[in-house]
């Protein structure tokens, strides 16, 4: 039985799909809607210092869970946020270890291009990784990968 959800969210596209396509997989579960702020991303903007990007990062999380919570307001669910600090798909795994969830539902994109190349998809990590089965959606289709 599937009673809690962890959908990594970043105001994606292939995020929001992730999360519909949660709702309409379990829609009595409890969904945790997480958003990751990795700090490695600050060294890619040099006009940040002293923690400016992970505080403006965290503001941006914020903002993405209440524009994703508006998208909810027809729905029956009970909706939980956290926000991380770190690798995303480590504070994915670690999270989804330790917090007693079932089953994570996430999107396929995130870094791309010499990123993806050099550090992964988050996405294939979690799959890896992950203690619990992981659902990558994509925004027109949708793949089951259970670990």
């Amino acid at each position: 039985m599937i009673d809690h959800v962890l959908v990594p969210v970043d105001g994606s596209e292939q995020s929001n799909a992730a999360l519909v396509y949660a709702v309409e997989l379990v829609p009595d579960a409890t969904i945790t809607l997480l958003h990751v702020v990795d700090p490695v991303s600050e060294m890619d903007d040099p006009s940040t210092t002293d923690g400016q990007y992970t505080a403006a990062q965290r503001q941006t999380a914020e903002q993405v869970f209440e524009h994703t919570r508006a998208r909810l307001d027809d729905e029956d669910v009970t909706v939980e946020t956290a926000i991380e600090t770190g690798s995303p798909w480590r504070e994915i795994v670690d999270y989804a270890t330790e917090h007693d969830v079932d089953h994570v539902v996430m999107g396929s994109h995130g870094r791309d291009g010499a990123t993806r190349l050099l550090l992964g998809s988050v996405a294939e990590v979690v799959v890896r990784r992950s203690p619990v089965p992981v659902t990558v959606v994509g925004q027109e289709s949708v793949s089951e990968i259970d670990r």
